[in-house]
């Protein structure tokens, strides 16, 4: 077995105890920060890349960019530095596996996900992708390895911007696995080499969904040219063939969202999360959350040029808005329905709770989708 030479050492103020994972691109590691005495996670890029000063300024611009995000479904960043030739970035430690580590273990006992364990889960990153998109990141590698899974099962997604950074440079091909992006997830005009915006990150949210719930992913290949040539021109096979248990609605989602086309799918991540939460039995609360207002599409980022490529998908319904039956934004009280504003936690005219988390009894502003106090998926927001 080789040696691990961090083993041991101490980089900044991180010393390193043991490795968690590798992949092609990176080493992540169990630290400890005796500064604060907590255990952080580690991630340490190869060499050649600290030897690349642009790309170490590059590096340093994004992961500044990454840690002003804040949400219960992102990892959060704490710090990013170099020493000794290691380029690393330290982020919060998750250590309830993977989703890739989950839907291995449904595959060795020959099973999908259940819809009611996917649904929550991809709510949650859909959400957490929406905020990223309004905060102006793209994530661009989007992938079940890149989803980490707390103890109470919350997906927490990482890697924001690297996949960036490796993009902007030039010779990123010839190091050994160094690829750019995850052939079995790239939406099709990242496999043409085009500009991308966030709804290549939805294209990949759909495949990761595709993949949960019927064992395996939309396309299959054993390199990265037939794959690319799939996502490109070939229809998607009908989940329902694949799993007879998923209904008609979800495969409306998963068609919508993997369409080759960005202009045909989800606009918004949060259009998906709600498209996803409507098929989810509701809870009963009495609370009523009005819709968001018909959503803007985003300006296509795909040259007519690569969209004369792209075949036609199935005939799909677009990406369903649901009328409201207020235009106000207001929230109405679960006691006595008076109209509230969305930051209200308590109701003005009865004072009952507008957003109360059922799992650890917090209050939340009506608006909220997930719990401030313990980051669960609020019952309000799917319906």
């Amino acid at each position: 077995m080789q040696r691990d030479d961090l083993l041991g050492t101490t980089l900044g103020n991180y010393r390193i105890l043991a490795p968690l994972g590798q992949g092609g691109m990176a080493r992540v590691y169990r630290a400890y920060q005796e500064s604060l005495e907590r255990e952080v996670a580690v991630k340490v890029l190869p060499p050649w890349y600290a030897a690349d000063r642009s790309f170490v300024e590059r590096f340093n611009l994004e992961a500044k960019l990454v840690a002003r995000l804040s949400h219960p479904n992102i990892v959060i960043v704490h710090d990013a530095s170099e020493q000794n030739g290691h380029l690393y970035i330290v982020m919060q430690l998750v250590d309830g596996g993977t989703l890739k580590y989950r839907l291995d273990q449904l595959h060795l006992q020959g099973r999908a996900m259940d819809a009611n364990e996917a649904i929550p889960i991809f709510v949650q990153l859909a959400d957490a992708l929406n905020y990223a998109h309004e905060q102006g990141v793209v994530h661009r590698d989007v992938k079940p390895v890149n989803v980490l899974m707390d103890r109470s099962s919350r997906p927490i997604l990482s890697d924001f911007g690297i996949a960036k950074v490796l993009a902007s440079t030039k010779d990123h091909l010839t190091h050994p696995g160094a690829g750019v992006g995850t052939p079995e997830y790239m939406s099709p005009e990242q496999c043409l080499g085009g500009a991308v915006d966030g709804r290549a990150d939805i294209y990949a949210l759909g495949v990761m969904l595709f993949e949960a719930l019927t064992g395996q992913t939309p396309f299959l290949g054993d390199n990265y040219p037939a794959l690319a040539h799939s996502h490109i021109y070939q229809l998607p096979p009908r989940p329902s063939t694949l799993n007879p248990a998923i209904t008609p609605a979800m495969e409306q989602i998963l068609l919508t969202a993997l369409m080759k086309n960005p202009a045909q799918r989800y606009q918004h991540a949060s259009a998906m999360a709600e498209a996803l939460g409507l098929t989810q039995p509701r809870l009963h609360t009495g609370q009523h959350i009005v819709p968001r207002p018909q959503e803007q599409p985003f300006t296509t980022s795909v040259t007519p040029q690569d969209k004369d490529k792209m075949t036609p998908s199935y005939e799909t319904v677009p990406a369903p808005m649901y009328p409201s039956p207020y235009q106000t934004g207001m929230y109405a009280c679960p006691g006595c329905h008076q109209l509230n504003k969305p930051q209200m936690r308590f109701c003005t005219k009865c004072g009952s709770p507008m957003n109360q988390c059922t799992v650890c009894g917090g209050q939340n502003p009506a608006n909220n989708r997930f719990c401030t106090r313990c980051g669960r998926s609020l019952s309000t927001f799917l319906g």
